[in-house]
């Protein structure tokens, strides 16, 4: 009879143990899977579209945020478009900075990063909305870490188009990935000197900031995983995009180059 209760008891505390494994390996999965999910979250989030306007003006979704880049054109460049959660303008000249276009968007408390020089330029009813970031300042905003970076031509001159200083280049962070904005900009140390750019818009158009080869060996300088041209409609008509492409390609074919349509005028 000793012999059968402790056989009994044995066969409980077995079963016992087998219960608590099996609830172990359960829990492990669930935590496997809610870590799964959650990185596939993280991963969702970094992921970045543009849409071209046209010329510098842009629309980007960065994972659950929109923002616009120098909008001109009025409301309805941006008919069908997500509304903005930030702005950000690089420069005082009109395809950059349009007073109308930001007052015909109806922006509420939306926040605008500018330079100084463009604060001093739009109207007082858009001052509250103003965000002042000069060459080199930081400040983060709504999850993203936005650097003002130098935009300028060369040689540096005060009769210059783009004097250093005025205008801004940014460099977007979130999630660890990084976008770059250059703004109207030649071939700068500040932009030579860039790390880790997952995704840069470059400038290229004549006189107004620099011709496809020195934009390409700008970029070379930096490496950024991918480069899109744009604002490259000149005093004399489009540069050479596809030159733009090959000439990265070239020196380091890595580097993926996207072009796409910011000028719906060419196709028509």
């Amino acid at each position: 009879m000793r012999k059968i209760a402790t056989l009994f008891v044995l066969g409980l505390l077995l079963t016992d143990c087998k219960n608590e494994k099996n609830s172990e390996e359960t829990n492990a999965k669930t935590e496997i899977a809610e870590n799964k999910s959650s990185g596939e979250m993280n991963a969702e989030s970094t992921d970045i579209g543009i849409i071209p306007i046209s010329h510098a003006t842009a629309v980007f979704k960065w994972g659950d945020q929109v923002f616009y880049t120098d909008p001109v054109g009025g409301a309805e460049a941006f008919e069908g478009k997500a509304e903005a959660d930030f702005i950000l303008i690089t420069d005082i000249h009109g395809d950059h900075m349009n007073a109308e276009t930001l007052k015909a968007l109806n922006l509420g408390k939306t926040k605008i990063i500018v330079p100084r020089a463009v604060q001093e330029k739009l109207p007082e009813e858009l001052q509250s909305n103003l965000v002042v970031l000069n060459n080199g300042e930081s400040r983060d905003l709504m999850g993203f870490s936005i650097k003002a970076i130098a935009m300028y031509n060369l040689p540096q001159s005060k009769d210059a188009m783009h004097v250093k200083g005025r205008g801004n280049g940014y460099v977007l962070e979130r999630d660890g990935k990084r976008l770059y904005i250059s703004g109207d900009t030649e071939d700068i140390p500040e932009m030579r000197n860039l790390q880790d750019i997952d995704i840069a818009l470059v400038s290229m158009n004549l006189p107004y900031t620099m011709p496809v080869d020195q934009a390409a060996d700008g970029v070379l300088a930096f490496k950024p995983k991918k480069i899109i041209p744009y604002h490259y409609r000149g005093k004399d008509g489009f540069a050479d995009v596809e030159k733009f492409k090959s000439l990265v390609n070239e020196g380091d074919e890595n580097i993926e180059v996207e072009l796409m349509e910011w000028y719906p005028e060419k196709s028509n």
